[in-house]
């Protein structure tokens, strides 16, 4: 399932917890970026960052909105190497001017054929409520459209994601709908929102494109 963690963070000491770590990290500079958006970069997700997002899928808030059990490092390593073998998906890390990272965005299940494909997006819990969501979105759905044959694409995210739900329809997306209780965690079901956005609501946003900033 693809998710949205959007700029929420609901635990003050889990979020102090990661920042220690995180505030220290700096992704190597000969790491180029493959897209740009506003005040951020892409670069291709490597093993080496399976330890930096274990740290944030290990975010309580994280875990609730993502519906993400957290796997141990070695597994992490394991999926990053088979998703990076995956024709149908790309992985990003999010980085800021100076190397700082402050998130992971991806486009998954790729279909060309369909022109169909979902976003994923999951923020450090040190750099949510800082506008970098609708960023990297931005970025994202504009790598689909402008870069990929894509047609359309989903997202989706806990109905109660407040933050996430403001970010999409920031973006241009539109709610379809409420799949009802389609996500567990800790004992409870929860609804999931399921939002999409087609290429001619992208082309009609006046905004500027990442290939003009």
């Amino acid at each position: 399932m693809s998710g949205m963690t959007g700029q929420r963070a609901d635990t003050t000491q889990a979020r102090d917890a990661v920042d220690t770590t995180d505030a220290v990290r700096v992704v190597e500079a000969d790491r180029q970026p493959c897209w740009r958006g506003r005040d951020i970069a892409f670069v291709a997700v490597e093993t080496e960052d399976a330890e930096l997002l274990q740290e944030w899928r290990c975010d309580p808030a994280t875990a609730h909105v993502m519906g993400v059990w957290p796997r141990s490092l070695a597994s992490l390593r394991e999926q990053i190497e088979r998703d990076q073998e995956d024709q149908d998906r790309d992985d990003f890390l999010i980085v800021l001017a100076d190397g700082t990272p402050v998130g992971h965005a991806a486009l998954t299940d790729q279909n060309y054929a369909d022109g169909t494909a979902d976003v994923e997006l999951l923020l450090s819990p040190r750099h949510r409520g800082r506008g970098y969501g609708t960023r990297v979105l931005d970025a994202l759905t504009d790598l689909a459209f402008g870069e990929l044959p894509l047609y359309r694409l989903r997202a989706v995210t806990h109905a109660d994601n407040a933050a996430a739900l403001a970010v999409l329809d920031g973006s241009g997306f539109t709610r379809e709908g409420v799949s009802r209780s389609a996500c567990l965690h800790r004992g409870r079901r929860y609804d999931v929102a399921v939002f999409s956005l087609l290429r001619p609501e992208w082309e009609g946003q006046p905004r500027p494109r990442s290939w003009d900033l």
